[in-house]
């Protein structure tokens, strides 16, 4: 076998396991969202996304996305336990330590999660994991602008999340939990993460192959 082919085979080994590694993602929060939408809050604005709003009262749990049993769907205001997010009276998730941690698992990798956040506090943390890895925890301080204090009617403290990952990176679950009462979020928004087209891969390996064998010539001539 030639020097060039060795070289060749030994590249196209490398590229296959770089591309099937799971390095960990970047993932960064954002302030996003449409105008509020009448009685329910504010929605996603980012293009492609799926939305679940809970105005049927349930967590999916199958299909693309599935809620851990636990999670609480609950409407209006209960002292001392959940406050609905400011301009929302509809049906949204609630997290306490009474409901404890609610995880949300997908089927497929995802590239953007967001969600309308009510009354922020410091106390409330969403986990974001990739192959039972976590990648990075965010608490109500990290969203900007927010006082993350409780506030139940301030816009500032009442805003649409978005989680998006860094170009080509995904993620598959995301867990909400809090450490007091309590972590309200409504429209949920989610995206399936792009593959790349199996002849775009091919492609790259071909240009990286062919890219050896000039170097080589190059060489071979300036011996």
């Amino acid at each position: 076998m030639s020097l060039l082919q060795k070289l060749s085979l030994a590249l196209i080994g490398t590229s296959v396991v770089f591309m099937g590694a799971n390095p960990a993602s970047a993932i960064s929060l954002t302030k996003g969202g449409s105008t509020p939408v009448l009685n329910q809050g504010q929605y996603t604005n980012i293009q492609g996304a799926t939305t679940i709003n809970f105005n049927d009262g349930i967590a999916p749990d199958s299909g693309y996305v599935s809620y851990s049993a636990n999670s609480a769907i609950v409407q209006g205001n209960l002292s001392g336990q959940y406050a609905t997010p400011f301009g929302n009276t509809s049906k949204y998730l609630t997290v306490s330590p009474r409901t404890g941690d609610v995880t949300i698992n997908f089927a497929a990798a995802i590239d953007y999660f967001g969600f309308y956040w009510g009354s922020i506090d410091a106390y409330n943390f969403v986990d974001v994991y990739s192959g039972g890895t976590l990648l990075q925890t965010f608490t109500g301080a990290n969203v900007p602008g927010a006082p993350a204090n409780g506030q139940q009617s301030d816009d500032a403290n009442n805003v649409y999340v978005n989680l998006l990952a860094d170009q080509g990176e995904s993620f598959d679950k995301v867990v909400f939990r809090s450490t007091s009462f309590a972590f309200e979020t409504d429209n949920h928004s989610y995206r399936l993460a792009s593959v790349p087209e199996p002849t775009t891969i091919l492609g790259l390996l071909a240009f990286g192959v062919v890219g050896t064998g000039s170097v080589i010539k190059r060489k071979s001539k300036i011996a």
